[in-house]
């Protein structure tokens, strides 16, 4: 199989020449195509953005309306040039899609990021058989697996029992694992109140907005730190080190990440009780869903693009690595 010509990667993204639109651009551009409302994928900027009606949402919230933005709804056709697009769910983040591109008899999905389990909060991925698969490879490594997320939720809960004059302080990204979070504890039986940092509030009535059940959420600014004892808060990572800490009652530092599989990363951010909840594909999902859509190709846009290709190419899978810039790991 030849490599397509029409999909043409740069360091700010890839361009699609027949339709003349950029996925995902890291600068601003014409014409984009956005996967999900996450800062490294959706820039403010662009003329006339395509993406869910929910990431375009969350794009209104962090960047302003957008008055250039296009809504498609997953399933949806829409042809662009001499390209037929359409999104379908990735499975990452409230309105994440996998973009779907057809050109002359060859097929091409661009994942965006990307995670196989279920989740509350959003749809479940949806697997497309296709000629070249673009993907992520943040937790590329055979060391990354993702423990069920009903162990990692039972933990946070055990420690909220054990010290209920404490509170248990969750530091999770504002999009999507916050909201994961709550959701996954409400699923567990906890339906008390839960206190959230301002910075998570606009996102969370978002998640509300789009139908997903958050249950009772409170502000935990201006309230005693004696009503929040027994107690769970959710605040962005950023502010596990942060004075506003001060304010609540001694809180058991936690941290809702993939990486908190990595010990050393756990001590270095001072956490006393690691989540290993992540919103990316593991590395058994990466290779499993490569193994699944049967790609004649795949390209990798970011993370651990070494192993993933390596893999890829010990299983006669041609693979490359497309050396994006501006794609970060997040406070994932």
């Amino acid at each position: 199989m030849k490599s397509p010509d029409w999909l043409i990667p740069h360091p700010e993204g890839i361009y699609i020449a027949p339709a003349d639109v950029w996925i995902d651009p890291s600068r601003p551009k014409d014409k984009a195509l956005v996967t999900h409302g996450h800062a490294d994928h959706a820039r403010a900027g662009h003329g006339k953005v395509l993406a869910t009606a929910e990431t375009l949402a969350i794009m209104g919230v962090r960047y302003g309306d957008q008055t250039g933005g296009q809504a498609l709804a997953y399933g949806e056709s829409l042809r662009l040039g001499d390209v037929d697009v359409r999104f379908v769910p990735a499975g990452h983040v409230l309105g994440s899609a996998q973009i779907v591109l057809e050109h002359k008899g060859e097929r091409i999905v661009v994942s965006g990021d990307y995670k196989r389990r279920p989740d509350p909060t959003c749809q479940l991925f949806e697997p497309v058989p296709c000629d070249v698969f673009i993907t992520e490879a943040t937790f590329g490594l055979p060391v990354f697996r993702h423990p069920p997320i009903a162990g990692e939720i039972a933990k946070a809960l055990a420690a909220l029992a054990a010290e209920p004059d404490r509170c248990v302080l969750i530091g999770a990204y504002a999009l999507g694992k916050a909201q994961r979070v709550i959701a996954e504890l409400r699923a567990a039986g906890h339906d008390a109140p839960i206190y959230i940092h301002g910075a998570m509030q606009k996102l969370c009535d978002l998640y509300r907005h789009f139908g997903v059940d958050l249950g009772a959420l409170r502000p935990a600014t201006g309230i005693k730190a004696a009503e929040m004892a027994g107690s769970i808060v959710i605040a962005p990572p950023s502010a596990l080190a942060d004075r506003w800490t001060r304010r609540l009652p001694d809180p058991v530092p936690a941290l809702a990440s993939g990486w908190m599989r990595i010990r050393q990363r756990a001590v270095q951010r001072g956490v006393e009780l690691p989540l290993v909840i992540s919103d990316h594909a593991d590395w058994d999902e990466l290779t499993a869903t490569v193994t699944e859509l049967a790609p004649g190709e795949v390209w990798v846009t970011h993370g651990r693009e070494e192993a993933l290709v390596h893999w890829c190419q010990l299983h006669q899978v041609r693979a490359r690595a497309l050396d994006l810039v501006g794609r970060d790991d997040e406070e994932e």
